[in-house]
Order: C-alpha cells, then structure tokens, then sequence
C-alpha cells in the first residue's frame, strides 16, 4: 500500500529528471539516438518501473570548458540526478588534470547550487597507455577522487569490456558501435539503479 502511494505521488508530480551530460561516447557518435546508451537507461528505467524522464545533452568533441559553456540553459530546468561523462577530449589535447578537474567541479557545483538534492553519477575515463605515465595515471584517478569529494557515485571505466574490442567498436576504434553502447549502457547502470531507487522512493 505505501509503495502504491510513492507511484501515485511520483506520477501526480511528473517524473524526476536525468541528465545525460557527455561528449560523443555518451552522444552515440555516428550511431541513432535510440541506440546511444542514455536511451538504452531510459528503457531500463521503465522496465524497472523507476518514472524518471532521460535528457541526452551529450556534444561530439564535447570538452570540460565546453560543458561549462553549455550548460546554462539545462539549469532551467530541475535535475535529479546529473551522469557526468566528460574529461576524454581534454586529456586528448594535453589539458592539465587540475583544470580538467576544476572544471568538472565547477560544472557539478553549478548544477547542485539549482538542484541541492540532485545526485550525481561520474562517469570515468581511462587514457590508453602506460600505467607509469603520470598523466595517464592521474587522469584515471581524478574521476574516483571526484566522486568521493562529492558523495557522488563512480562508473569506475564506462568502456569497460568494450574499449579495444574491434567488434564493439566503429572502425575508428575509438568509438562504441551500438552493440558496445549496450555494455556502455550496463556498466551505468549498475551504479545508476541503487541511486534511481534511493531516489525514487523520497
């Protein structure tokens, strides 16, 4: 009984929001919309019967700089839980991790100053290479140290059992075909549901 009343108050109030907040790996780059990862939650999200409504503002090439220029107008509008997937383009071009840092603080602050009780869920990268590269290593860590400055929870490596693999990947190698946007989508989700249903039930 008391479960039927969360449904009602949680449908009379209209679903709670998600926003997908990426760059091309969250974008589905070259693939349908439908096939990208964030509409793959969406539908775990409904077969879950979490009511929780999926925005994809995801940019190809999409930076931390870039992020915090494009993220003014989705303040507009409420946020319950923030999937942050950027940083990959930046250590691309050699940005130094503290302001790779900085900046994604920056974008998680300004979302939590309009939304106080939104979660946020950090997607994190790790750079192709040697472990003993400081840089290499250091990008990897920041996205944990994120999460655990901001309570937030970790996707500990998005392309997890995907990066690497010719037959999950566009024949870039880079970017996930939508079979490797399927293990993209399980890997969020593992960390996503636990927070949905904390969420859904206050």
């Amino acid at each position: 009984m008391i479960s039927l009343v969360h449904v009602e108050h949680a449908s009379a109030a209209g679903p709670k929001a998600i926003l997908v907040f990426g760059d091309s790996l969250s974008g589905g780059f070259m693939l349908k919309s439908s096939e990208a990862y964030p509409a793959l939650l969406a539908k775990k999200l409904r077969a879950a019967g979490l009511n929780f409504s999926v925005t994809n503002a995801s940019a190809t090439g999409g930076t931390t700089d870039g992020g915090l220029e494009r993220l003014p107008p989705h303040l507009k509008h409420r946020i319950d839980i923030l999937i942050l997937e950027l940083g990959i383009n930046d250590a691309f071009r050699g940005v130094p991790i503290d302001q790779i840092q900085n900046n994604l603080q920056q974008i998680i602050d300004k979302v939590k100053a309009r939304n106080p009780n939104a979660r946020v869920v950090i997607a994190g990268m790790q750079l192709p290479g040697s472990a003993a590269d400081d840089y290499v290593s250091a990008f990897g860590q920041m996205f944990a140290d994120l999460a655990a400055k901001n309570r937030a929870a970790l996707v500990p490596y998005l392309l997890q059992g995907v990066a690497g693999n010719p037959s999950l990947n566009l024949s870039d190698g880079i970017h996930p075909n939508a079979a490797g946007q399927k293990i993209l989508a399980e890997n969020v989700w593992r960390v996503l549901e636990p927070v949905a249903r904390e969420m859904a039930v206050h």
